[in-house]
This record gives C-alpha cells, sequence and structure tokens, in this order.
C-alpha cells in the first residue's frame, strides 16, 4: 500500500518591503513521503520570495512535469517556473524552453556549491535562469509543523521568518 501524503496548512503574513507587496496567503502544502521538513519549509520560502496570487504549488516531486511552484498566464501560458534542488541539466534546459522565467533555489550548502561548480558552464546560454543559494543562520526545518502562523518580512533582500516561538533570517545568494 503506497503511503500518502502529509497536509500542512500555513497562514502567512508576508510584507515585503523590497516590492511593496503585503498579503496574507493561506497555504495547503502536501507533503510528499520522500520529502524532507526542509525541503516543504524551502517550498514555502520560494513562494514567499515570488508571491503572488498567481503562484501555485503543483505535484512537484512526484510529477516529473512540473516544477514545484508555477505562475501562469491566463493563457497557460507558464511565466514562471521553480525547481529547488539541484536539478540535471535536462530537466533545467526544458524549464528554460516552456516558461519565460526561472528559478532555482538550492539549499544544503555542500551538496550545493558542488552541484553548481559542475553545473555552472553549461548554464550560461540560459538568459531567463536565476540560480539562487537560501542561506539560513539556523535551521529552517524547525519551523516546519502540520499547522504553521508565520510572518514573512523582506527587507533588504533578506527573509526573516517569525513563528510563535523563534525567527529565522535567511539570505539570498545570486548565482546566476
Amino acid at each position: 500500500m503506497a503511503t500518502k501524503a502529509t497536509i500542512h496548512k500555513a497562514l502567512l503574513n508576508i510584507a515585503n518591503m523590497d516590492s511593496h507587496y503585503y498579503a496574507e496567503h493561506n497555504l495547503t502544502l502536501a507533503k510528499h513521503p520522500s520529502e524532507t521538513d526542509l525541503r516543504l519549509m524551502v517550498r514555502l520560502i520560494a513562494f514567499v520570495l515570488n508571491a503572488d496570487d498567481d503562484l501555485v504549488f503543483t505535484k512537484g516531486i512526484s510529477q516529473e512535469d512540473e516544477p514545484d511552484l508555477w505562475k501562469k498566464s491566463l493563457a497557460g501560458d507558464i511565466e514562471l517556473w521553480i525547481d529547488l534542488g539541484q536539478p540535471d541539466e535536462k530537466r533545467i534546459k526544458k524549464a528554460c524552453g516552456r516558461s519565460k522565467e526561472v528559478i532555482i533555489y538550492t539549499y544544503q550548502e555542500g551538496m550545493a556549491k558542488a552541484w553548481w561548480e559542475k553545473i555552472e558552464t553549461s548554464l550560461t546560454r540560459f538568459t531567463n535562469l536565476r540560480v539562487v543559494y537560501l542561506e539560513s543562520d539556523s535551521d529552517i526545518a524547525a519551523l516546519a509543523k502540520r499547522a504553521m502562523n508565520l510572518q514573512a518580512n523582506i527587507v533588504d533582500s533578506e527573509l526573516t521568518l517569525i513563528d510563535d516561538t523563534q525567527s529565522i533570517l535567511l539570505k539570498e545568494q545570486w548565482w546566476m
């Protein structure tokens, strides 16, 4: 019998002083059985950093033809494709060909740097691609709960995530 996804609810209050985006989002996230709490939270952080009423979570990890998040136009064209981790060059090429803009959020410092060193030169041809390493001052996964109420403040390209017991500071390092 297949293990089912675990449902997580997140109430996000986003205050992005850099882009002047202020909104509340009530989100439902399905955590795939093979997904870690860290990856779940990075998906949520990717949403916060690109928040928009049209940005949605996809089937992601369980569907090879879809990113983790995307934003589509009314005509069905993919405007923004967001992947997490260290995708291979073939997947990146496919994403860049299908979408107006592609962002890869990478995390886990050692693995991310090794992946980047291996793939960097082959990605320079993609003009619609951004690769961003998320640097954190503490354990992002510690915020993962079945029901989350988070305040997200973005000032000077720094994200502070706050729940009822702690706050975590994240910085974006733009590798491309």
